[in-house]
């Protein structure tokens, strides 16, 4: 699993956490975050 990170704001993408609030569970990959998601 791998970290991204925003390099404007500063946000930080962590796989193995993904976003369950943002309703990405976690070990979604960074690719298959939707497009439309920010």
């Amino acid at each position: 699993m791998r970290q991204w990170l925003c390099v404007v704001c500063g946000f930080i993408y962590d796989e193995a956490k993904g976003l369950p609030e943002e309703g990405i569970a976690p070990g979604t990959r960074w690719e298959a975050i939707p497009d439309d998601w920010a």
